[in-house]
């Protein structure tokens, strides 16, 4: 049943919200839940008096209450707990608090704790958010969703929590990725909380500890494929067609080839994009043009070895491909300025294992001979190094340190200002440390990382490593979709939203080290990246015809700041009655 509807009164043109619900049920909606700042008419007409203390508080003094309250938890984990009750308790109250403490709270509610989180998830979970889809329930999509309380939904966040961050498969104890990514929607972009929804397809797991563990609340069998999985994916697409048909959909965390055939088989149907591929990839580009900006340099200047062929890792290459190309090479071109690194060494081509777009990013077998090999039968990273002489440094594995000493000393001799992207979350998955970076690099390297790490002191200057997280363009790109009303999500759409984070980092902050903005000024960043991505749409054909300063003014008022709404009571007209 929805609990409220978005309203303006015809007469006096004010914002409000009218109601369903009354007393008890009222105080349990997080949507809703004012606590003790329900005004005194509020109370009365919504069945609320004398269920609350006579006091009432202003947003800012609760706010000052739950921030002492966050800052008595002993650790990281718990204060992951506590951030999410006060999120199932009163959304509006949990995001201002995230607002104002961003920079503090974003390791909390994401990387890196997000990921012990998820790995006890079933240990720690107090209430559930979001909507669960599982075989047993397929059939029934459509009650599922047309009970929903939320009044429209406009954002899906969807995983099957396969290829948790760094961690692996994790079953359905993945959902606080999707629940991550929307909090971070509303924080960063703007988008109201009331039209976005976290999901997981929960389709078993192969995790024998989960499998093991008596308190475990997914399902507890092996993990759909084939076919049956296929049809289940359909379904659900299907469903939310049917449910949602202007929703955007954000496919999230699932294992590498189901990532890429289902962007590939749905991008034309339904208005979707895949952040693991797509949302790396464009933000590391971001990275790469402010990188290329310092060093006065061109993309084709520099050579490329990129270590982890995932999702992550191909979707950079590919970005970095375009790129080239747009500079004016050719694909062969291209083709021998980046060397693609998986599990078994350097891709050459005919390797029967790849498929899709790593063919693409093969190095022909003529252009390493006469290479000098530790193994003549296999190029691992050290050879590649040894002998392709990079420049640009990225690793996307999860393997710490991977990035060793004598690696980075030997990268470091082949420019002055080599670019080291140690990509992998959690913090202790990192492949390098900025640090490590600096030492080997005299202060000169460039470093972005997936997880936040401290400044440093070096020789008198203040050096600091970007945090390459998507959260830079994701929530923009998200906005600027929905706002616009495109039909689908491009390439061209992440690569304005590149262009746009780049273009935020000031002299000031590349004289640091800095590859992208700083965090304090993520919602407008963006609202430069939504104004990007609608001027993309409208420009290819695909969103709403309206000029540059009015999609961006329509772009500003769409981007919800927290704070409580007026309440008029309503009564919800059931159809059919």
């Amino acid at each position: 049943m929805k609990t409220f509807g978005f309203k303006i009164d015809p007469l006096t043109g004010e914002d409000y919200y009218e109601v369903y619900i009354r007393g008890r049920q009222l105080l349990n909606d997080p949507h809703l839940n004012k606590a003790s700042a329900f005004t005194k008419e509020e109370r009365l007409s919504l069945g609320l008096d004398g269920l609350l203390r006579p006091g009432i508080s202003t947003l800012e003094s609760q706010l000052d209450r739950v921030y002492e309250a966050f800052l008595r938890k002993p650790d990281d984990l718990e204060r992951y707990i506590y951030l999410s009750g006060l999120l199932d308790r009163s959304e509006p109250l949990f995001y201002q608090l995230l607002v104002e403490h961003l920079e503090e709270m974003l390791p909390i509610i994401y990387t890196p704790t997000v990921g012990q989180a998820c790995l006890q998830m079933s240990h720690i979970q107090r209430r559930y958010r979001g909507v669960y889809i599982t075989p047993q329930n397929i059939a029934n999509i459509d009650q599922i969703f047309q009970g929903l309380s939320q009044p429209q939904v406009s954002l899906i966040v969807v995983t099957d929590g396969e290829r948790i961050l760094g961690l692996g498969d994790l079953g359905s104890d993945g959902m606080g990725i999707p629940v991550g990514k929307v909090s971070l929607y509303v924080a960063a972009g703007g988008v109201h909380p009331a039209v976005c929804l976290p999901m997981c397809l929960d389709v078993g797991t192969n995790n024998p500890r989960l499998l093991e563990d008596p308190i475990y609340l997914g399902i507890r069998k092996p993990r759909l494929r084939g076919a049956d999985y296929e049809d289940l994916i359909e379904k659900f697409i299907l469903g939310v067609k049917r449910n949602f048909p202007g929703a955007l959909l954000q496919w999230e965390d699932f294992a590498k080839q189901t990532a890429f055939k289902n962007l590939d088989r749905y991008r034309e149907r339904i208005l979707s994009f895949n952040d693991d591929i797509q949302g790396t990839g464009a933000t590391s580009l971001a990275a790469l043009m402010t990188a290329m900006r310092i060093k006065q340099s061109r993309f084709q200047d520099e050579r490329y070895v990129i270590v982890g062929m995932g999702q992550a890792g191909t979707g950079i290459a590919m970005n970095i491909r375009a790129m080239l190309k747009e500079e004016g090479l050719s694909d062969e071109e291209a083709r021998t300025r980046i060397f693609a690194v998986d599990m078994q060494g350097l891709l050459l081509e005919g390797d029967p294992l790849l498929d899709g777009p790593q063919v693409l990013l093969t190095q022909r077998r003529a252009a390493v001979d006469g290479w000098r090999l530790d193994n003549p039968s296999h190029i691992g990273l050290e050879d590649v190094i040894r002998n392709a002489h990079p420049t640009v440094l990225i690793g996307v594995t999860a393997q710490p340190g991977l990035f060793s000493e004598a690696i980075l000393a030997e990268t470091a001799k082949h420019s002055a200002r080599p670019i080291v992207m140690a990509l992998s979350n959690p913090t202790n998955r990192s492949e390098c440390t900025p640090e490590a970076v600096w030492m080997a690099t005299d202060g000169k390297g460039l470093v972005a990382t997936g997880s936040p790490f401290a400044p440093m002191n070096w020789k008198g200057r203040t050096l600091q490593a970007s945090q390459c997280n998507n959260m830079y363009i994701f929530p923009g790109l998200g906005l600027g979709a929905l706002v616009c009303k495109a039909t689908r999500v491009t390439d061209g759409m992440f690569l304005a939203g590149s262009r746009a984070i780049s273009a935020f980092v000031t002299p000031e902050q590349e004289a640091k080290g800095l590859l992208l903005p700083e965090m304090k000024d993520i919602r407008k960043v963006s609202a430069a990246v939504a104004k990007a991505v609608g001027i993309e749409a409208r420009d290819a054909g695909l969103g709403r015809l309206l000029d540059d300063d009015k999609l961006g003014a329509i772009i500003t008022r769409a981007q919800w700041e927290p704070q409580y709404a007026a309440y008029r009571p309503g009564t919800l007209l059931v159809e059919g009655a």
